[in-house]
């Protein structure tokens, strides 16, 4: 059995939230294992809120929820952690107390976008670094592919570069930069990919820095949400047109 932490504190409206999530899941689960699988409240002492400096906080409030998950983590009490708390704090906590492979200096959010042709794309990083090198945009593209392939099971995903332009001397310096060096690496870079390929399906994994990742996700949810909200919906849209 899996056992997964989560950080009940981590939402604008916890606990209630998490705590409804966390048994839902656990109801669902025992569809398809065995019954009555247990929940348990692990104590935790402090809270980093949405307000708190991320490093400031790992250092000062080390008996936070999102520290306590970490620990249950690094000492096989639990096989992962799930927050929807302060990323930065997060993955500050994540990086510092579970660690990270040699060849990763930085971590990075994915997240996946259903696409025009049926499956899925996945744009990494969505917010976890405002501020990247060329050398970690690269280990993005690496993680990136690693985790279409493990999660989607396609053995060769196509990696893209989300720029300003399809041709190779669009973009700003980083891109530029990026882009000479993803020619090289093993992955299967494709090349440049505008905004629109997020849901276009001509490529699965797209890389960017978490600066402009955060804002691509957020614009998508947005829309996603009005589109949601409107009167009779996408359809009564189209028909209007």
């Amino acid at each position: 059995m899996i056992t997964i932490a989560v950080d009940a504190m981590g939402g604008d409206n916890a606990p209630r939230p998490e705590v409804e999530g966390s048994v839902l899941a656990a109801r669902e689960l025992t569809k398809h294992a065995a019954p009555n699988l247990p929940i348990e409240i692990v104590a935790a002492s402090d809270v980093i809120t949405m307000n708190d400096h991320p490093a400031q906080a790992f250092r000062r409030k080390k008996d936070s929820s999102v520290h306590v998950a970490a620990r249950l983590v690094r000492e096989a009490k639990a096989d992962g952690m799930v927050s929807a708390g302060n990323t930065g704090a997060v993955m500050t906590v994540a990086k510092f107390l579970l660690g990270t492979l040699e060849s990763v200096d930085r971590v990075a959010l994915a997240a996946p976008f259903p696409n025009a042709k049926g499956g899925v794309s996945v744009l990494l990083d969505v917010g976890a670094n405002v501020d990247s090198k060329p050398e970690h945009l690269v280990q993005f593209a690496v993680m990136g592919e690693v985790y279409y392939r493990a999660t989607f099971g396609n053995r060769r995903p196509r990696v893209g570069l989300l720029s300003v332009g399809e041709e190779e001397i669009k973009g700003n310096e980083l891109t530029r930069e990026v882009y000479t060096r993803l020619k090289k690496s093993p992955v299967h870079f494709v090349g440049n990919v505008e905004g629109g390929d997020l849901f276009s399906g001509n490529v699965d994994v797209i890389v960017s820095d978490g600066f402009v990742g955060n804002i691509a996700l957020k614009i998508a949810a947005e829309v996603h949400q009005q589109l949601a909200g409107f009167a009779g919906g996408w359809d009564a849209f189209e028909g209007g047109l």
